[in-house]
């Protein structure tokens, strides 16, 4: 571990020879102009680009977001900028659009859900090429979100072993606040050394900080048997949409249910729990007893705590929880999978009756319900 910290200046990114690249001053090695096809121009050109075509409002609040290192490049890149075609300007924002396109797919069905609709609106050539470039990027800063994601005082215990320059690249790619907090875990004594390795901290290869996420990602699923991969995802999805509006929340299941109607299924599903019930009312209780089957709903109780099952029985006469308890009883071991089809059947009944207004599961968006007299 401490071999691949050390060598943070392995396979380092090249500067860029401005003076001497002809980019400078718009043209090529060649003499032709370099604003004649984006795709001749360096990521930092197009950003520049791309800031001066958005105007100054808009990049103002986009350079609110980048690191003070990106904000020196740009600008700089800014103040060389020569004139650009419009046809350039327009290449260069529709190649920004096929990627904020691509990663929407690629981050909402995965990398083959992208490409076929890739295809379909850009060709083969251009999916492919728009498809990599998003997965390299989903994958530099996926490095380190299973470490983003960790308790501080947990990473802090996961360096103990870790060379000081190994802890200050994982530090530069974690948000400060994380990073300030693993630092007030950490001894004393080796503080001092990380903060100044940290301060001189400049390229780092990607490949060393792929080989240093790797390790620790490893150490992190071996001290606390969870797998990091396993965060965020279509749970991570459901909960943000449990807590938007009804009205934002549906229409945009709705677009995702257009590309991709299984994602759309599996959000629905997590976003309703059988746990649920729990906050609906009396009327909504006994709108659900109508129209599940009995036998269903027994089995979907079966096993659940005494508090949901309390939430049917006082809406049952005597007679009827008797029944239901003793029909619980007789089917004796049931397997987990048909208590879960059975919750889930209910869960559908429970959100039909939500679309239909007869009970609320809310969403955090909104706050609370107003109410006039």
């Amino acid at each position: 571990m401490d071999t691949a910290a050390q060598t943070q200046t392995e396979d380092p990114v090249e500067e860029i020879d401005v003076e001497n690249s002809g980019e400078e001053s718009g043209h090529d090695e060649n003499g032709n102009s370099l604003e004649a096809r984006a795709e001749k121009l360096s990521g930092a050109r197009k950003a520049a680009i791309l800031c001066l075509s958005l105007g100054e409002d808009a990049a103002s609040v986009l350079f609110q977001h980048l690191t003070e290192e990106e904000v020196q490049l740009l600008s700089r890149e800014l103040a060389l900028l020569p004139d650009v075609k419009s046809e350039t300007a327009e290449e260069v924002i529709e190649e920004f659009n096929q990627l904020l396109v691509a990663r929407n797919y690629v981050t909402t069905g995965g990398v083959d859900y992208a490409k076929r609709l890739l295809v379909k609106s850009f060709g083969n050539d251009t999916a492919k090429k728009l498809t990599d470039k998003v997965v390299h990027s989903l994958e530099s800063s996926a490095n380190f979100d299973a470490l983003q994601q960790t308790d501080p005082e947990q990473l802090a215990k996961l360096f103990q072993s870790e060379h000081p320059q190994t802890i200050a690249v994982v530090l530069a790619h974690l948000d400060a606040a994380t990073a300030a907090d693993v630092l007030h875990e950490l001894p004393d004594e080796i503080c001092g050394e990380i903060i100044v390795r940290l301060a001189a901290l400049e390229t780092v290869s990607q490949n060393v900080v792929k080989r240093i996420s790797q390790v620790l990602n490893q150490k992190l699923t071996s001290v606390s048997g969870m797998n990091p991969s396993e965060i965020g995802g279509v749970k991570s999805v459901a909960e943000i949409f449990n807590r938007l509006d009804r009205d934002n929340s549906k229409k945009m299941l709705e677009q995702i249910q257009t590309d991709n109607e299984e994602l759309s299924t599996e959000i629905r599903n997590m976003m309703v729990t059988f746990e649920d019930l729990l906050l609906i009312d009396d009327i909504g209780i006994r709108e659900i007893m109508q129209r599940v089957d009995k036998k269903v709903l027994s089995l979907a109780l079966k096993g659940t705590v005494d508090e949901l099952q309390e939430r049917f029985y006082v809406n049952m006469s005597s007679r009827a929880v008797e029944m239901m308890k003793e029909e619980m009883d007789f089917m004796g071991q049931v397997k987990l999978r048909d208590v879960n089809e059975a919750q889930r059947q209910v869960i559908e009944i429970l959100r039909e009756l939500d679309e239909e207004g007869v009970v609320s599961l809310g969403g955090g968006g909104g706050g609370e319900d107003e109410y006039v007299t």
